[in-house]
């Protein structure tokens, strides 16, 4: 066996050994991104703006808009702390698009 047959067979390998580390870390980085929660947003006419809550582990955002809707909950720290219960709905958390343009 000549010393080229074992430098391609060096290449080859570094090849497939750089392919597999590929495939190994894109089938990671979905699996990542999927366990990061989608922020819930909320709004209440007696907040100014909207809130933006991302959920921890063991909640959703139905439990937290439960929680900003009930008079007695305490010790959360949702909305800036805000001690505003009830009156809560949950909205979309995409921005709305601007305002046309007006006609003049």
């Amino acid at each position: 066996m000549s010393s080229g047959s074992r430098s391609g067979l060096g290449l080859a390998g570094a090849t497939l050994a750089g392919l597999v580390l590929t495939v190994a870390v894109a089938a990671i980085m979905p699996a990542r991104a999927a366990d990061t929660p989608s922020p819930c947003c909320f709004t209440n006419e007696q907040f100014a703006g909207v809130c933006h809550v991302v959920p921890g582990e063991d909640e959703s955002c139905d439990s937290i808009l439960a929680y900003l809707n009930n008079p007695n909950s305490t010790g959360k720290s949702y909305c800036d702390r805000t001690n505003v219960r009830g009156g809560w709905v949950q909205v979309s958390c995409k921005p709305e698009p601007p305002p046309a343009p007006s006609q003049r």
